[in-house]
């Protein structure tokens, strides 16, 4: 039997409102044990040891690296760059599509199950990983494709529904406490993974306990996808395009965003965010894939200091952003994120001078990007929010997701011609401070109050000047 629909907005009642919120917490529970055990660790190198096998007949050592190629579509492609180009058309693709996602969302009064929709596919697909083995690349591109849109998918919806859950006043908490519940669970899991990986128990290959991790990682995001589906309610679309009688919820849903897209422009303060977070986001993006390579090729790190790095910024972001939602609830999420821009550059900066095979600075400057790391992400997303009019919550946060998505190579480009260049990884590293230091400027210049008053949004008293 369906649940009946509750108003629009976040419910009256102060106790079942927080049990929505916690509900909603634990989608980036979820999701964030399969981004951070299989997009950020173990798929990559996975994916790319069968692609080495398939055109090698074996996977490359820093030794002896294959050098072979292969057929992609006609084109000859090194086995080794396999991996990345594949994230990299499939995030260029997410972007293309999940703007349509963001119009049917505002459509619909089944958000909930629109979220655990896309979110048991990817879990799906996530879980299918296991089935990759020998010299299987073609199955491993095509289950990262459908894994990552389906994620970039439940994304934009999840973002939505804070914005129906959650009074304007809630949403920097709100979305700092799911931010940090993500990266515990993350934490969790790719330790426990981490584990089975490097200690190898019940007699199981490398390869074959990679592959039960994947599977773990996939079900891990099925199963606590169940609490969001369970816990959250049902509301009415508010403020959405009719539907003509020939027209449909697909076709409705591209003149709605057709509409929204040549109105945006009477948002300039949301536009103005937005391009301002493309900037900093890249840089943060950049840091968090390079920040390995750093480590193992100019620092002489090993493998178990990088793995226990990785940890630290998993646990370290969780209370980071707690406590960089603590200091929004004082200071305004614009402020906290501009003193988290500032404390990112003199990150990088010290990252410049870090000395070589010395563990504990490396760890040091791990704890301090955990701090920044959650909290400037999560502010964003809650910050985000308020700038948006209202039943255009899941278009904006589509373009949120797939302006995000379409230039986040911008930063690792940058680092890669860089040390191309000057064949240094410190100067490679240095140049993304420029990241920091233009979003920092461009964010300085959103005049907040006035974006979320001309969004038809309450102004929290904290930003109020």
């Amino acid at each position: 039997m369906a649940r009946p629909l509750v108003p629009p907005g976040p419910l009256a009642d102060a106790g079942r409102r927080a049990a929505e919120h916690r509900a909603w917490y634990f989608y980036d529970w979820a999701n964030s044990g399969f981004v951070t055990t299989t997009g950020a660790v173990l798929f990559g190198p996975y994916l790319t040891a069968i692609a080495e096998t398939a055109a090698c007949g074996q996977p490359g050592t820093p030794e002896e690296p294959c050098r072979g190629t292969l057929d992609v579509l006609g084109i000859p492609v090194a086995a080794g760059s396999v991996a990345p180009y594949a994230v990299t058309f499939a995030t260029l693709l997410s972007a293309g599509l999940l703007p349509i996602v963001g119009a049917i969302a505002d459509r619909t009064s089944r958000k909930r199950h629109m979220l655990a929709g896309f979110a048991w596919a990817g879990a799906a697909s996530a879980a299918s990983m296991f089935l990759v083995a020998g010299s299987n690349w073609v199955l491993g591109i095509v289950l990262m494709f459908a894994a990552s849109l389906f994620l970039g998918a439940s994304l934009v919806v999840n973002d939505a529904i804070l914005c129906e859950i959650a009074a304007e006043s809630e949403r920097d908490q709100v979305s700092s406490r799911g931010w940090a519940l993500g990266y515990l669970g993350g934490g969790l899991l790719l330790a426990a993974n981490l584990v089975l990986v490097t200690v190898l128990p019940f007699g199981l290959s490398r390869a074959d306990a990679v592959r039960a991790s994947l599977l773990a990682a996939g079900i891990w995001w099925g199963l606590w996808t169940l609490v969001p589906f369970r816990g959250l309610r049902d509301r009415p679309p508010v403020a959405a395009v009719a539907t003509g009688p020939q027209q449909g919820l697909l076709g409705a849903a591209f003149g709605q965003l057709r509409q929204t897209l040549r109105h945006a422009r009477s948002y300039p303060q949301t536009l103005r965010f937005l391009i301002a977070y493309l900037f900093y986001n890249d840089g943060i993006q950049t840091v968090i894939y390079a920040a390995s390579i750093y480590g193992s090729r100019q620092l002489g790190l090993a493998e178990s200091t990088l793995i226990a790095a990785i940890l630290v910024v998993q646990f370290v972001a969780f209370a980071g952003a707690l406590l960089l939602g603590r200091v929004a609830g004082r200071a305004g999420s614009k402020r906290t994120i501009l003193a988290a821009l500032i404390l990112w550059t003199l990150v990088v900066s010290a990252a410049f001078f870090l000395p070589v095979r010395q563990v504990v600075p490396f760890l040091v400057l791990a704890c301090a990007i955990g701090i920044v790391l959650g909290g400037s992400q999560a502010l964003s997303r809650s910050l985000f929010s308020l700038l948006i009019p209202r039943g255009k919550e899941g278009e904006y946060f589509s373009l949120y997701q797939a302006a995000e998505r379409g230039t986040s190579w911008f930063g690792t480009l940058a680092f890669g011609l860089v040390f191309q260049l000057t064949g240094s990884y410190r100067n490679a590293i240095l140049v993304l401070i420029m990241f920091f230091v233009v979003g920092f400027v461009l964010l300085s210049r959103v005049d907040v109050e006035r974006g979320i008053e001309k969004a038809g949004n309450e102004v929290p008293a904290v930003l109020r000047t």
